[in-house]
């Protein structure tokens, strides 16, 4: 879909090919997956462009595998030369504030950070369940998993509850809301497992 943006082009099917050619890592592809779906919802939410939202979450972190130590620079660029919009790439580029300096300032800023480092403990929390889903995780277990600094030590809780402050949400609210928007595309993100679905 081709879609508004400050005048660039967003197109998902393009963003998907840039996805598909930097990324090998399944569980990589996964993480923005799950990131494009808290990105629609909260845009639903808000009532914001849900393809603009949607494709910040999808490519934001694209270029990450190939280039870690410079990331997200080289894919800002890489999202410039493609055409898409300008507020995406800040978006991708806020994300990262400590090594490209640039500051979250819009609702896609804020909402792309908000959303990043939190599906990652979700996706942590999912795994370690009987059922190994998503379907039947509530934020209440995730919540005693982010007290415990050992579990998905990678996830920055600082980051999170920093985060979720700029964004402006309350956290068990926000890691609720982000589970049910993973629930949407539980099983691309092969976290359907053997769990009751939700009525």
């Amino acid at each position: 879909m081709t879609g508004s943006g400050e005048g660039g082009v967003l197109d998902r099917n393009q963003a998907l090919e840039l996805v598909r050619k930097h990324v090998d890592s399944e569980s990589l592809r996964r993480h923005m997956y799950s990131v494009e779906a808290a990105m629609r919802a909260y845009a639903r939410k808000y009532g914001e462009d849900e393809e603009l939202f949607g494709v910040t979450g999808l490519v934001h972190d694209f270029d990450y595998e190939k280039r870690p130590d410079e990331h997200p620079l080289p894919g800002a660029e890489i999202l410039r030369e493609h055409g898409f919009p300008e507020a995406l790439v800040h978006a991708v580029l806020a994300h990262n504030p400590d090594r490209t300096g640039v500051q979250p300032q819009t609702l896609l800023d804020r909402t792309l950070r908000a959303c990043d480092e939190v599906t990652g403990l979700i996706t942590a929390a999912a795994l370690v369940r009987p059922s190994r889903s998503v379907l039947d995780l509530e934020a209440k277990s995730v919540m005693k998993k982010f007290k415990d600094r050992a579990f998905a030590a990678g996830v920055d809780r600082e980051e999170v509850e920093s985060s979720v402050r700029e964004l402006g949400v309350d956290l068990k609210e926000h890691i609720q809301f982000v589970i049910e928007a993973m629930r949407g595309i539980a099983g691309e993100l092969g976290l359907e497992g053997d769990g009751p679905r939700p009525a």
